[in-house]
């Protein structure tokens, strides 16, 4: 009998250990190579563990465990061969059905589909998920081994929008309730916003800014862009353009408290706030100073990208010496961003509304953002913050200043 162990990977650099969260298949299971057997969670990201060998697999440790990384939690007896696919042929499990629930005929699924409508290549929990939301299997792109549908697929498509009324499902006043274990990902995300609560002297200043502006340049030249560069022309690279150009004349904002130590930095790097199925990610720019629009909108569509899918890396949410938070996506007025420490500063940005403003004497009709920057006191004096937040004002109201010359300074901005 040869056995194969199966341990746990490092997630990464300064990670220790892992929960499993949950095991995909059962003791004793025939598993297949590449098969994903298991979903572990760490502090950064939720991971899949997959079978290297095929063969019967003996669980060593608990769903819902904690572990360190590189125990080994199962062995598989690789002198028990799985059986082989026939055209595609769904694996079906025995399942006694419920004491007040009839036995479901093997020719459809519960819901009363034929079988052949849900033979999809997916995970047991993937399609348990799936079928509770009324999702099928052509909906969903695999990103698993050999295009396998993993439960994080599927919650990414969920996080993408489907019809209403499959996520209602359950929700009628039934006063039932439930507990779901917090992840680990979800436990040091917690620790860290409420130590920075503890530890830091946060504070948040506001301002205005008429988007009028950089809606002009934006719709002026969106088509060309597209065209020419691949991505579309969004706010949010005119806003780390304006940042990456105020944090150069304010520099304590783009710096950072290592003990009774201020680090100083000749670069930023800049976060960006994206949601994911597994909550907030923060993807990094590298050295935002030195791109153009197009430069940005691309880092920014891929790293949105990988974050929808699960794919980013701990090398490509680490670091960062500034962070930007957009809420009004989802249709904020205001909010007060918190830091992303060990950071110094965090501006948050929030939906564009039609305004009353005063101009020239004239009360006019503007889109109008409401922006919020937080930063630590410790670091940044309240002139510098307001000083900072005012010229990132002013550089959107009027994009000139974020080029040096040009005849038609929009134009210069977009690179075209």
């Amino acid at each position: 009998m040869a056995n194969i162990e199966v341990k746990v990977p490092s997630p990464g650099e300064s990670i220790s250990e892992v929960r499993i969260a949950q095991w995909l298949v059962a003791d004793g299971e025939v598993v297949k190579k590449d098969q994903v057997i298991a979903e572990i969670d760490s502090d950064k990201a939720t991971l899949e563990l997959s079978a290297e060998e095929g063969g019967k697999i003996s669980l060593l440790a608990k769903a819902d465990e904690t572990v360190n990384v590189g125990d080994v939690v199962a062995k598989i007896d690789t002198s028990v061969k799985p059986a082989k696919d026939e055209k595609g042929a769904k694996e079906v499990k025995d399942v006694k059905p419920a004491k007040d629930e009839k036995e479901v005929p093997r020719s459809v699924d519960p819901a009363g589909r034929p079988a052949a409508e849900t033979a999809v290549h997916a995970t047991p929990v993937a399609k348990a998920v799936m079928a509770e939301k009324g999702i099928s299997g052509d909906q969903v792109k695999g990103t698993g081994p050999k295009g396998r549908i993993t439960r994080s697929d599927v919650e990414a498509y969920i996080a993408g929008g489907i019809a209403a009324p499959a996520l209602m499902n359950g929700w009628g006043g039934s006063r039932n309730s439930s507990r779901v274990k917090m992840s680990t990902l979800r436990k040091k995300v917690g620790e860290r916003l409420v130590s920075v609560k503890n530890e830091m002297a946060m504070l948040t200043t506001f301002n205005e800014v008429d988007m009028s502006a950089i809606m002009a340049v934006r719709n002026q030249y969106k088509d060309k862009f597209k065209e020419k560069y691949g991505v579309g022309l969004g706010f949010m690279s005119f806003f780390t353009k304006a940042v990456t150009e105020s944090l150069r004349l304010f520099p304590n904002l783009n710096a950072q408290l290592d003990g009774e130590e201020i680090v100083n930095f000749d670069y930023a790097d800049i976060g960006v706030a994206v949601s994911s199925p597994r909550g907030l990610m923060v993807p990094v720019v590298r050295n935002a100073e030195q791109m153009s629009l197009a430069e940005i909108e691309s880092a920014i569509k891929e790293l949105a990208t990988k974050a929808r899918d699960a794919k980013l890396s701990l090398a490509e949410m680490s670091g960062g010496t500034f962070t930007i938070t957009n809420g009004g996506v989802f249709g904020s007025m205001l909010s007060t961003p918190i830091i992303n420490p060990p950071q110094s500063a965090i501006l948050g940005m929030h939906n564009i509304v039609e305004r009353p403003v005063a101009v020239n004497g004239q009360v006019v009709i503007r889109p109008v953002m409401y922006v919020a920057l937080s930063y630590d006191h410790r670091i940044v004096d309240g002139k510098e913050s307001v000083s900072f937040l005012f010229k990132v004002k002013e550089m959107l109201e009027d994009p000139a200043k974020m080029v040096l010359g040009g005849k038609d300074p929009g134009a210069v901005l977009a690179g075209l």
